[in-house]
């Protein structure tokens, strides 16, 4: 497994089997070109297995803290370490970018993903509601 940071458009619509739905080309612009915004993917024989994203937020009285905003693992390859290895390198990035912290939100029934997290070294804040604001397309 080779873990490396996307920083092409094709290389991010090549992933696109990893994420919620079909890359956009101009989105895939904007996330490379906007400052803290970063994705890792894992690439098993030289395809695309896994990525993580992560978003550098920065606050006045608190610096700079890594957000993981997502991360998905191909489910051929799921159960290899792939998704702990890419929580990890992003902890690595994050350290390496002067953050203080890194946090991610994860539903509380998402087994997989609190056993993934936990294993690379994250502890439970406690109590967390996600609430949302949906804006219509227009």
């Amino acid at each position: 497994m080779d873990i490396r940071r996307a920083t092409t458009v094709a290389e991010l619509i090549a992933a696109e089997h990893l994420y919620d739905g079909p890359a956009r080309a101009e989105w895939a612009e904007r996330f490379l070109a906007a400052s803290g915004h970063l994705m890792l993917i894992a690439y098993v024989d030289g395809a695309p297995a896994g990525m993580v994203s992560g978003i550098e937020m920065l606050h006045p009285d608190k610096g700079t803290e890594m957000c993981l905003y997502e991360l998905s693992v191909d489910e051929a390859y799921r159960r290899r370490g792939i998704g702990r290895a890419l929580t990890e390198a992003l902890i690595q990035v994050a350290r390496e970018r002067g953050c203080y912290d890194m946090w991610v939100g994860v539903d509380t029934d998402n087994g997989p993903a609190l056993a993934t997290y936990r294993s690379a070294g994250a502890k439970d804040d406690g109590v967390f509601a996600m609430l949302t604001w949906e804006f219509p397309a227009s």
